[in-house]
């Protein structure tokens, strides 16, 4: 009798001791699908849609530049519009080439009416990677995109931020850090094609 409870034990230890490493084994396996199934909103190939159609709409933009709170404006012509916003076509943010840098959190953020796509780093990102976040603001109602927010780091004390409010306008906004840390905007940049 002493025997055949000694064996049931030893089954039973080896038995619990197998399902903890298969559980493991279940979890690690479900973290590694999640970072593989993850998948970016297209932004790249949003914004380069939205020039498309403003291209095909023939509307020169407006584009109004303020510096030190002086504004000027100027009409851009619809061939440079592109290059206004080149800096933040690249790197292409897709779910192909930055799913190993990135992670994306969703949420339903009230206050401003939307569904919140924010992506940020999941690692030390290397010296060469300018883009530092991004957000993607869905209207809820529509399921359509209302804003995107676009965060780059092209100097080391020099960041850039993209707002783009779609169908309406986007504002390239240029932050300077001084060696103090203390940061100031220096130029805004809106420009605006929904009259």
């Amino acid at each position: 009798m002493k025997t055949s409870l000694s064996i049931l034990f030893f089954i039973l230890v080896f038995a619990a001791c197998n399902n903890s490493s298969t559980k493991q084994a279940v979890i690690d396996s479900e973290k590694k699908d999640s970072v593989e199934k993850q998948s970016f909103f297209p932004v790249t190939n949003y914004i380069k849609g939205q020039l498309y159609e403003i291209k095909n709409k023939s509307i020169n933009p407006l584009k109004y530049t303020t510096v030190n709170n002086h504004t000027d404006s100027a009409w851009l012509k619809i061939e440079a519009l592109e290059t206004a916003v080149k800096e933040f076509l690249y790197p292409e943010i897709d779910s192909v080439n930055l799913i190993s840098l990135f992670t994306e959190t969703k949420f339903a953020d009230q206050t401003l009416d939307a569904y919140t796509f924010t992506y940020d780093a999941t690692v030390l990102l290397p010296d060469t990677m300018t883009l530092k976040h991004w957000d993607v603001y869905i209207d809820p109602a529509t399921n359509n995109v209302k804003r995107i927010y676009l965060v780059k780091t092209i100097e080391k004390n020099k960041t850039l931020q993209l707002t783009w409010q779609s169908n309406e306008w986007c504002k390239i906004t240029t932050i300077i850090t001084d060696k103090n840390g203390v940061s100031s905007v220096v130029k805004e940049e809106k420009i605006t094609w929904d009259f």
